[in-house]
């Protein structure tokens, strides 16, 4: 499904624009000879080169003095059309009725990398979301270039690139939330740093099997060695005030790695306690 059928496809939900970005994650110095994960080959050309990224903005959004927007990080074996498909992120998205744009940059494409290219370099989110509100306002898509609150999201490797734009990015002061699914895979200093100096709030679900688990429960360990308040709660017994007023959560599920977005129709649930207003 390339760009005009995806435009096409998601028509009457809104507008989704895919567009190229000179500050997208790739290409990237780092990945121009490739990588090698354990015995494959991934060459730059095939994976390293798609400079994609998509914008989806909703049927009655409303433009405001400032744009708040949901940033999204696919994770590994994974491109743009795969994520909207299988993990319905348009259609939770319009089922939350935010009143924001998503958007999703191409990572690694279809390979086992959780590298973020540009965006973890020094204020390479500030570069990213400048020349992104450069194109809304050519695109006459926005009559201002001023961001307002950003939410990023993360699908498992994509916890990567985030820690790395909330260590670095040049635009943490705008990032209000941060939402982890079964995406802790490590970093986690790069996350209590964000915590401690922006007190924004982190929404961390994780699955029974692989580090996620691990990871999460050794930061909970610490949290309650400091006497630090987070909330703890399994994924299908958390309350939608919960979820609203905690500034730390960690949601225990059954879910599968792949299912924790859509199944349980997650990540409407985060969109529909977060800071965002409403399109009405």
């Amino acid at each position: 499904m390339r760009a005009e059928t995806l435009r096409v496809h998601y028509a009457s939900y809104g507008e989704l624009i895919v567009t190229q970005l000179a500050s997208a994650p790739f290409p990237h110095p780092q990945r121009a000879e490739g990588h090698q994960y354990k015995d494959r080959f991934y060459p730059a050309d095939k994976h390293y080169s798609d400079s994609s990224v998509a914008i989806f903005i909703p049927t009655g959004f409303r433009e405001s003095g400032k744009t708040d927007f949901v940033v999204h990080f696919h994770g590994w074996r994974n491109y743009i059309e795969i994520v909207f498909n299988q993990y319905q992120l348009i259609e939770q998205f319009i089922e939350s009725g935010r009143n924001a744009i998503l958007v999703v940059p191409q990572g690694p494409f279809d390979a086992c990398d959780s590298f973020g290219g540009k965006l973890e370099d020094v204020d390479g989110f500030k570069r990213f979301m400048e020349e992104l509100m450069d194109a809304l306002h050519q695109k006459r898509k926005l009559k201002t270039k001023e961001i307002g609150n950003v939410i990023l999201s993360g699908h498992s490797g994509g916890y990567r690139v985030i820690s790395f734009i909330l260590a670095q990015g040049g635009m943490t002061g705008h990032v209000k939330e941060v939402w982890l699914f079964d995406a802790l895979f490590g970093q986690t200093e790069k996350f209590v740093a964000w915590l401690d100096l922006y007190h924004g709030r982190l929404i961390n679900i994780y699955t029974p099997h692989g580090r996620t688990k691990e990871e999460a429960e050794k930061w909970m360990t610490d949290l309650q060695q400091k006497r630090t308040e987070f909330l703890a709660r399994k994924e299908n017994e958390v309350t939608r005030q919960e979820l609203e007023k905690n500034k730390l959560i960690f949601l225990f599920t059954e879910l599968g790695h792949n299912d924790v977005l859509a199944k349980h129709r997650t990540f409407r649930e985060f969109l529909n306690a977060s800071c965002l207003t409403a399109l009405r």
